[in-house]
């Protein structure tokens, strides 16, 4: 292998890396400009790294619903679907 195929070697992955880093950063932003109708990627922030924060058991993030709190709750959506359809028949 010579020096200018060495170098164009090098040049090339260094280019080929960061266009990938490009197209990376592109797909993350168009997918969090559509989070209305997607779950938006969460990358780099504290959630993402709760990996290594030492928590592998996901069963310690969860949150059992009793029945009281469960009826708030539908009560809270029912009165929120209620004054979005009251809004929506004024306008």
């Amino acid at each position: 292998m010579s020096l200018e195929q060495a170098s164009l070697w090098l040049v090339g992955s260094i280019l080929f890396t960061l266009g990938s880093i490009v197209l990376l950063c592109g797909l993350v932003f168009i997918n969090n400009i559509v989070h209305k109708h997607w779950k938006p990627v969460t990358i780099f922030t504290r959630e993402s790294f709760s990996i290594f924060s030492g928590h592998h058991n996901m069963s310690d993030n969860l949150y059992s619903v009793n029945q009281e709190e469960y009826d708030q709750l539908i009560k809270h959506l029912e009165t929120i679907r209620l004054k979005k359809q009251t809004t929506e028949a004024t306008k």
